[in-house]
């Protein structure tokens, strides 16, 4: 699609799809550099995960989501997420899934 098909109206009637607006993985890493130059390393590392993101289904990732609110995942569930994301080559969802289990764990929020 061109950028001047990209309106209200075409979302409004079904003309784009989620895949026509989907962010391509080597933006989010030019994006990532400028963050990491501009100071902002935290920002870096997120549109780097973002990165990793864009090249998962939807439904895994919004099951990744709902795998990571408290409550709703055992310790052997978010292992087995972390090390799907590890052999999918998103290294850096899957650490931050190891820690987020880490920190469930301490505050007593895993199921």
């Amino acid at each position: 699609m061109r950028p001047e098909d990209f309106t209200v109206d075409a979302a409004v009637n079904g003309n784009l799809s989620l895949a026509d607006l989907r962010m391509d993985p080597a933006t989010l890493a030019h994006q990532a550099v400028v963050a990491e130059e501009g100071g902002n390393p935290q920002l870096a590392e997120n549109f780097l995960r973002a990165a990793e993101l864009a090249l998962i289904d939807d439904e895994d990732v919004m099951g990744l989501y709902e795998a990571l609110r408290p409550h709703r995942s055992t310790a052997e569930e978010l292992e087995a997420l972390r090390t799907s994301l590890e052999t999918r080559g998103a290294s850096r969802c899957a650490e931050l899934v190891r820690q987020a289990a880490a920190v469930y764990a301490r505050r007593g929020l895993l199921r």
